[in-house]
C-alpha cells in the first residue's frame, strides 16, 4: 500500500510558514533542491490543499523557461508538470493541467487512493496535514528542519494532538538544514 508522507520546511520553532503564509526564510540551494528533485520524481502523486497549490501552480509551470532559474528548479518544473496531483478544496473552480480537483477529504476515498498501485503521495499544507492526521492517513513526515527561529506562525503539527513518531532517517545538508523523516506510530 502506498503511504502518504506530509512534506514541509520547518523552523527551529515549529513552524511551517511565518503568520501571513511566507516562506522566504527557506534555505533551499542546489543541493537541497536536487534532493528533494530525487525523492519526488518517485512519488505517485502530489495532495495538497488550495493555498499550496495556487502557490505551486502560480511558479512552476513556467519555471523552466524563467533565465533566473537554476538546474534543479528547471528539473523540478518538469517533476511539478509529470506527477499528479489532488488538489483538495471547497473554493477552486477548476485546477490545471495532470491535477484533480477534490471538495472533500474523505478517509474512504483516500484509503482506495492508498491501494492503487504506483509511488508514495507527498502532502503538503498545515490544515490538510491536520485534516489528513485527525483521519488517521498520514504514514510519515518528511521535516526539512531549518536553522532559523520565526517567533510566529503556522505550526507544522496540530497543537492540541499528541503524536508518537519512529525515526527512520536523518541527513544534514550543507546550508545547515537537517531532514528528519519519521514514520507515524499509530496510537
Amino acid at each position: 500500500m502506498r503511504k502518504i508522507i506530509v512534506w514541509m520546511g520547518m523552523s527551529l520553532d515549529g513552524y511551517m510558514a511565518g503568520p501571513d503564509g511566507e516562506i522566504d526564510w527557506h534555505m533551499v540551494d542546489d543541493e537541497l533542491h536536487a534532493h528533494v528533485n530525487d525523492v519526488l520524481r518517485g512519488m505517485g502523486a502530489f495532495l495538497e490543499g488550495r493555498v499550496t497549490y495556487e502557490g505551486m501552480e502560480e511558479f512552476w509551470p513556467t519555471a523552466a523557461e524563467n533565465p533566473e532559474s537554476t538546474p534543479p528548479m528547471i528539473d523540478f518544473a518538469g517533476i511539478w508538470r509529470d506527477v499528479p496531483k489532488v488538489v483538495y478544496s471547497r473554493t477552486l473552480e477548476r485546477v490545471g493541467p495532470n491535477a484533480t480537483l477534490v471538495r472533500d477529504v474523505v478517509r474512504e476515498e483516500v484509503l482506495a487512493l492508498k491501494a492503487q498501485p504506483g509511488g508514495d503521495m507527498t502532502l503538503g499544507g498545515t490544515n490538510l496535514a491536520t485534516t489528513f492526521e485527525r483521519l488517521g492517513l498520514v504514514d510519515e513526515y518528511r521535516l526539512y528542519l531549518t536553522p532559523v527561529s520565526i517567533g510566529r506562525g503556522r505550526p507544522v503539527f496540530p497543537t492540541d494532538t499528541r503524536l508518537h513518531f519512529r525515526l527512520a532517517e536523518n541527513r544534514t545538508f550543507g546550508n545547515g538544514v537537517v531532514l528528519l523523516r519519521y514514520e507515524r506510530l499509530k496510537s
